[in-house]
């Protein structure tokens, strides 16, 4: 897949939504948030991925190398910007982020600044491979080092109907081992997947974690947060500046008031910075080549802004 194939608009929306930055497909005013200060700086580690997720917004998956792997040097004056703009959490996403082989350089770099790093795994082998040095941070940093693992849901034939057959148990192993090994470890899942409702999922991680002695609150949405699915088939309304009262949302709730992410696409010499983490290939959400550069208003002008961000309120990072 090239970035190319990747489409600017899903073809379920309704004629002439997301198409303007400055009104919806009815001539109202779109909500923009304006940039405030900066919390979290994201780090797209490459859209490389040792599985294939049947509903992979980036489209991640061991041939997809549209983002490519940054290298430790390449970040390092980013993460050393995000640190002078007060941020105090630098993520890692893909892809599988430890399929980059310098992740632990780049968490190191982080970790040494007193800032927090956060990493989204499957926990699968390819952070296993990476054991000895994630042994490290931990005994050196402590829990400024976080690991949010991928069960898409407590049962292993939901989540392996999503992540591929047999994906299941060595996820809940490498899960298993981040418990045993002290590490801060959080879990992503899906809402409503399976058709249950919050608290029907949240008692099912609850079995899960006891069944495993796996120290994580279920009930805690920040240990266990349950993203909203991002369906491209399904059609989504477009946030207009009414809408913020109306939902009795505020503008710098949402992820892009607080944070950026960096992303290298094949063929670019360096790296730049996007509006954030849902929205790597969309062109009109390039920020520029620098956090200050990119510390401008954000148009959310995309279904996933309504749909993860708006109306389902979620957000990357704790």
């Amino acid at each position: 897949m090239t970035l190319l194939d990747v489409p600017a608009r899903p073809p379920a929306l309704a004629p002439g939504k997301f198409r303007d930055p400055r009104l919806t497909a009815r001539g109202e005013p779109r909500a923009v948030v304006e940039p405030g200060p900066l919390r979290t700086l994201w780090v797209n580690t490459g859209t490389l991925c040792n599985i294939a997720c049947v509903n992979c917004y980036i489209e991640s998956s061991p041939r997809n190398d549209a983002l490519v792997y940054p290298t430790a040097a390449e970040m390092a004056p980013f993460i050393a910007e995000a640190e002078a703009l007060g941020a105090t959490e630098v993520g890692f996403t893909g892809g599988e982020p430890f399929l980059n082989r310098q992740l632990p350089e780049m968490l190191a770099d982080v970790l040494g600044r007193g800032m927090r790093a956060l990493v989204l795994t499957n926990a699968m082998k390819p952070m296993r491979h990476h054991e000895a040095r994630l042994l490290a941070l931990r005994a050196a940093h402590g829990a400024r080092l976080t690991l949010r693992v991928s069960l898409d849901h407590y049962g292993a034939e939901l989540h392996d109907l999503e992540r591929g057959e047999g994906s299941f148990a060595p996820a809940m192993s490498g899960l298993a081992w981040l418990a045993e090994n002290g590490f801060a470890a959080h879990v992503a899942g899906r809402a409503g997947f399976g058709g249950e409702d919050e608290a029907a999922l949240r008692a099912g991680y609850a079995r899960l974690f006891a069944e495993h002695a796996i120290p994580i609150d279920a009930a805690d949405p920040v240990a266990l947060m349950l993203f909203p699915e991002m369906d491209a088939s399904v059609d989504v309304p477009e946030i207009t500046t009414a809408c913020w009262s109306i939902l009795h949302k505020r503008p710098d709730s949402m992820m892009c008031a607080s944070s950026r992410m960096v992303v290298k696409r094949r063929g670019d010499a360096v790296p730049v910075v996007v509006a954030c983490t849902l929205l790597p290939h969309d062109p009109q959400f390039e920020m520029g080549g620098t956090l200050a550069e990119a510390a401008r208003p954000v148009a959310l002008n995309h279904p996933h802004c309504a749909k993860f961000c708006v109306l389902g309120g979620a957000s990357c990072s704790g």
